[in-house]
Parts: C-alpha cells; sequence; structure tokens
C-alpha cells in the first residue's frame, strides 16, 4: 500500500483541508505594523530641509516645536480595523491609538517665525531658515 495519494489542487480533500485552516495560527498583528518616524535632514546654505515619514497620520494630529536649534516632531496614530464573516458578526477588532515623538538638535538656530511646514501623502516637509548671527561688534574704550 503506498502513502502517495493524488489530490486535485482546485478541490482538495475538503473535510481535511478545512480542519488544518482552522487549527493553522493565525498571524493578527501583520496587518497593523508599528509607527516608526524616519527622517532625512539635509542643509542648503541658509535653511535646513527636514522631511520626516508619518503614513496613516492626519495633518492635524502632527504638532511641531522649536526651541533654538532644537526641533521636536509628535504626531497621533489613529487606526481602526474590523474583520467581518459572513454574517457581519465581527470575528476580529483591532484598535491602535499611539504616539510617537522625535527631538533632534541643529548645528545653528532656526528662525522659527520665517520656518514652514507642509504634509502630504505621509511625509512631513519642514524648510527651517537659519537664524542669521550677528556679528561681534567691537568696541573702542574711551
Amino acid at each position: 500500500m503506498s502513502n502517495l495519494r493524488v489530490t486535485d489542487p482546485t478541490f482538495g480533500d475538503s473535510m481535511e483541508s478545512a480542519f488544518r485552516r482552522f487549527l493553522a495560527p493565525v498571524s493578527f498583528d501583520a496587518d497593523m505594523p508599528e509607527l516608526q518616524m524616519k527622517l532625512d535632514v539635509s542643509e542648503k546654505e541658509n535653511v535646513y530641509e527636514i522631511k520626516a515619514d508619518l503614513p496613516g497620520v492626519k495633518k492635524e494630529d502632527i504638532s511641531i516645536r522649536i526651541d533654538g536649534n532644537v526641533v521636536q516632531i509628535d504626531a497621533e496614530i489613529k487606526r481602526d480595523k474590523e474583520t467581518r464573516g459572513n454574517g457581519h458578526k465581527v470575528l476580529r477588532s483591532e484598535r491602535y491609538r499611539g504616539s510617537i515623538s522625535r527631538s533632534f538638535s541643529l548645528a545653528q538656530d532656526v528662525d522659527e517665525a520665517k520656518s514652514q511646514a507642509r504634509y502630504a501623502d505621509g511625509v512631513l516637509t519642514l524648510e527651517l531658515p537659519k537664524k542669521t548671527t550677528t556679528t561681534a561688534k567691537k568696541i573702542q574704550v574711551q
């Protein structure tokens, strides 16, 4: 007697394959990756340009603070996902709420009054002009 069995891959052994699918491990976290903020920082003559990846975040949930040469970007993410079966009975519900913050310092102070921020397609772009440094003034003693 041979243990080799030929099955049609389209239909297969329905009872046996259904039982195997029922006992198969299920991954719940694969659909909801953890939020991470990746940054690109570049410098031109008078301006810093920062690009931050914030996929799935609404622009209303982004906060930017500048203090001298320190830049802080805060974002809050709200993701809801429901999986429904045939009878619209909720079989799985995943809710994720979290926040992420990234803080970094630049070589020179930033002119926060002239700074600009744009958010499109999950990418936050900051244009941060450098503060003009005042040259030291020599005072003559009288």
